[in-house]
C-alpha cells in the first residue's frame, strides 16, 4: 500500500523532503501557507545574495579606478547605481526559481496546497477546510525574525530580513541591531552602496561563533571600509524623532539613523499548526527531534529551523531528505558535524567542523596548518589578499577535524576540506592532492606544507 506523507512547509527543508519521498514511491501532500521556497528563496538566502552581488559589482568598479588614467570616471559610475533595477533583478530571480519549484512538484506528482495547516491528531491534518489523513508527517515550518523588547512594539517601523527588501531607496544611515550573519551581510550591501552603517552587537564580537582569527579579519575589513562596530553594547530602547530613529544603548549613548534593521536571531511560532493536537510540545526554540533520524514521535518528524539543530538552508535540505528516507524504510542518518557554514560578506568567511576554541573545549589536541592569502599568487593578482586558509588536524590521529577559510570564494572552497573530512582523509592525504596553479584553492595545499 502506498504510504501517505504530509509535509508542512515548502522551504529548503520541506520541498526536498517532498521530492525525495515522491521519488521513493510515496504519495506526498506538500502544504505551504506563504510561497514555495520558504524564507530562503523569498526573503533570505537568494534575495540577499542578489543584492550582495550587485553591491559587490559596484564596489569593484569603484576599486577599478585605481587602474584607470581617469579614476574619477570609476567613482562617477559607482554613484550611478539604480536601486530600483537592483530590486527588480532580485525579484526576477525569486520568481524564476519559484516557477521552477512548482514545475518540479507537478512533474513529481506532488499534491501542492497553499494554505495554513493545523493538526487534528497524529494521523490527520486540516488545510483550507479539508481534512487529510497521513501515515507520516514532516514538520518543516521554518522560523521568523525575532524582535526583543522593546523593539517588538515597533515592528511596523523597523526592518528585519523579511521586509528589508521592500526598501525603495538606500538610506543615508542604517543601524543594524545584531552582528551575526544576517547583520554582517546587510552591512556589506548597504555600506558598498554608500550608506553609513553602524552595527550594534551585545556580544564582545561580531559573528562570535566563528574562529577568533576569522572574526579578526572580518572586523578589520569592516572598519577599513567605514562600517562602525559597537560590540559589547546592548540596544535598550528606541526613540522616534520625525524621520530619525534613535537607538539608546545600555551606556546611555544614542545612535541615530533613518532606518533600523533588527537581526538578533530567529524564533519559531507554531500557534496555527497546533502540534499539541498531535501530542507534540513546542517552544519558541522549536521542537525537539532526534538529531540523526529527525523523528519527533512515531510517525512525525521535524526538519530545518523548527528543530533548532542548525539554522541553515542546506542543513534543512539534508534533514528533509534523511527524514523522507527514514520514513520510507531506508537506513539514513543526518550528521550535523559535516554541515558547512558560510558568511557571504567580503571577504567571505567559511568553516567546517571544529575551530580551535571548540577543539579545546573537547580536549582535542590539534595541529594547526595556516596559510595567508597575502602569499597566494592568484589572490595577489586579484587584489583579494584579505584572509587565510586554516586546516585543523587531530594531533593524535592525523585526521582533518576542521577548517576555516576567509577570503575570495571561501564559500566555494570550504567544500574541499569538507569532502576530505567526509572521506576520512588525513592532512597528509589532502596535501598529496595536486591543485591547479595559480588558484586561491592552492592555499589549502600550501597551508599543509608545514
Amino acid at each position: 500500500m502506498t504510504k501517505q506523507i504530509v509535509i508542512i512547509g515548502a522551504g529548503p527543508g520541506g520541498y526536498p523532503a517532498a521530492l525525495k519521498a515522491a521519488s521513493l514511491g510515496a504519495q506526498v501532500t506538500l502544504i505551504e501557507k506563504a510561497q514555495a521556497g520558504g524564507v530562503c528563496l523569498n526573503c533570505g538566502c537568494i534575495p540577499s545574495k542578489s543584492l550582495l552581488d550587485a553591491a559587490h559589482r559596484f564596489e569593484s568598479v569603484r576599486k577599478a579606478g585605481a587602474l584607470s588614467s581617469v579614476p574619477e570616471l570609476a567613482e562617477g559610475f559607482y554613484k550611478t547605481f539604480d536601486f530600483a533595477k537592483i530590486q527588480t533583478r532580485r525579484q526576477n530571480v525569486i520568481e524564476r526559481l519559484r516557477r521552477g519549484l512548482l514545475s518540479l512538484f507537478k512533474a513529481a506528482k506532488i499534491n501542492y496546497i497553499e494554505g495554513s495547516a493545523s493538526f487534528v491528531s497524529d494521523k490527520e491534518i486540516t488545510v483550507n477546510g479539508q481534512t487529510i489523513a497521513f501515515d507520516a508527517a514532516i514538520i518543516a515550518a521554518g522560523s521568523k525574525a525575532f524582535y526583543p523588547a522593546p523593539f517588538d512594539k515597533y515592528k511596523d517601523k523597523l526592518f528585519d530580513n523579511s521586509n528589508i527588501f521592500t526598501l525603495q531607496n538606500v538610506p543615508a544611515r542604517l543601524t543594524i541591531i545584531g552582528g551575526g550573519v544576517i547583520g554582517c551581510e546587510f552591512a556589506c550591501i548597504f555600506n558598498a552602496l554608500g550608506c553609513k552603517v553602524t552595527i550594534v552587537e551585545m556580544l564582545p564580537s561580531i559573528v562570535s561563533a566563528e574562529d577568533d582569527d576569522s572574526i579578526r579579519v572580518l572586523k578589520t575589513s569592516f572598519e577599513k571600509r567605514g562600517i562602525k562596530l559597537l560590540t559589547g553594547r546592548g540596544a535598550k530602547d528606541i526613540q522616534f524623532d520625525g524621520n530619525i530613529k534613535k537607538i539608546v544603548l545600555d551606556d546611555g549613548s544614542i545612535v541615530e539613523s533613518e532606518e533600523v534593521l533588527v537581526a538578533v536571531g530567529r524564533t519559531v511560532d507554531l500557534t496555527e499548526l497546533k502540534p499539541e493536537a498531535a501530542g507534540i510540545a513546542w517552544t519558541r526554540k522549536g521542537i525537539v527531534a532526534d538529531p540523526k533520524t529527525l523523528k519527533v514521535k512515531d510517525n512525525i518528524y521535524a526538519v530545518g529551523d523548527v528543530n533548532g539543530l542548525c539554522l541553515l538552508a542546506h542543513a534543512a535540505t539534508a534533514q528533509g531528505e534523511v527524514a523522507a528516507e527514514v520514513i520510507m524504510g531506508h537506513n539514513a542518518a543526518y550528521n550535523n558535524d559535516l554541515i558547512p557554514k558560510a558568511i557571504y560578506t567580503w571577504p567571505e568567511v567559511a568553516s567546517i567542523g571544529l575551530n580551535k576554541k571548540e577543539a579545546a573545549a573537547k580536549s582535542i589536541e590539534v595541529k594547526t596548518h595556516k596559510f595567508f592569502m597575502l602569499a597566494n599568487g592568484r589572490a595577489l593578482t586579484q587584489d583579494e589578499t584579505e584572509g587565510f586558509t586554516q586546516i585543523l588536524e587531530d594531533a593524535q590521529t592525523g585526521k582533518i577535524i576542521g577548517a576555516q577559510i576567509v577570503g575570495a570564494s571561501a564559500a566555494e572552497l570550504i567544500h574541499i576540506p569538507l569532502v576530505a573530512m567526509h572521506a576520512g582523509m588525513s592532512a597528509a592525504d589532502l596535501h598529496r592532492v595536486v591543485f591547479a596553479h595559480p588558484t586561491i584553492a592552492e592555499s589549502i595545499k600550501d597551508s599543509l606544507n608545514k
